[in-house]
């Protein structure tokens, strides 16, 4: 079996619309001529900032996956530096042709380049595949974010189930519950 050919560069100009059709879910919810301008910005920005790059693999000319490289902090708490690998997407009927490791090798040589001793790199969602994908290649978990709608908060802080109750009934409530549930699991007599 022939290994059809992978190469990576910088993102152009011209790679706006596959940008957009291939980060489609991680952009903001807008028409599709604002999505463009957005893309179109951030290639423009990283062209001028030698901290980031948008780099894109591709598979026999076509372009198949990207990621945003940008050097970043651990978090804001913690300053180490890391280059980020933000939104590392391949199309899916791409996949499984060398593009996602292409592109983490990309990342990789721009930290070595920098000197950065660490790359971190998240999914968008709980992605079993991507996940494996970047445990097979040494990344550990470090952090989950939780994303809210802030008026979605709002309404939860302010709904009389999300506020505590007096005396921590709640809390007890909880953990008497969850007392009951093991030992019905336990004796196997779980209604």
């Amino acid at each position: 079996m022939i290994r059809a050919a992978v190469t990576v560069r910088d993102a152009t100009p011209a790679d706006v619309d596959r940008l957009v059709e291939l980060w489609r879910d991680g952009l903001r919810k807008a028409e599709q001529a604002d999505q463009a301008a957005d893309v179109r910005r951030i290639i423009d920005h990283v062209a001028d900032d030698a901290n980031s790059r948008v780099v894109v693999a591709e598979l026999d000319g076509e372009v198949g996956g990207a990621v945003l490289l940008k050097i970043g902090t651990v978090s804001p708490l913690n300053l180490e530096p890391v280059v980020q690998a933000i939104s590392l997407q391949v199309f899916s009927h791409l996949r499984r042709h060398g593009l996602g490791g292409a592109l983490i090798e990309a990342a990789t040589s721009f930290a070595e380049e920098r000197a950065v001793a660490f790359v971190g790199c998240g999914t968008l969602s709980p992605s079993r595949e991507a996940s494996r994908f970047l445990a097979r290649l040494g990344f550990g978990p470090h952090a989950v974010l939780r994303l809210g709608s802030t008026a979605a908060v709002r309404a939860r802080l302010e709904s009389p189930r999300a506020r505590p109750r007096a005396g921590g009934r709640q809390l007890a409530q909880v953990l008497a519950s969850r007392r009951a549930q093991r030992q019905r699991d336990t004796t196997g007599t779980g209604v």
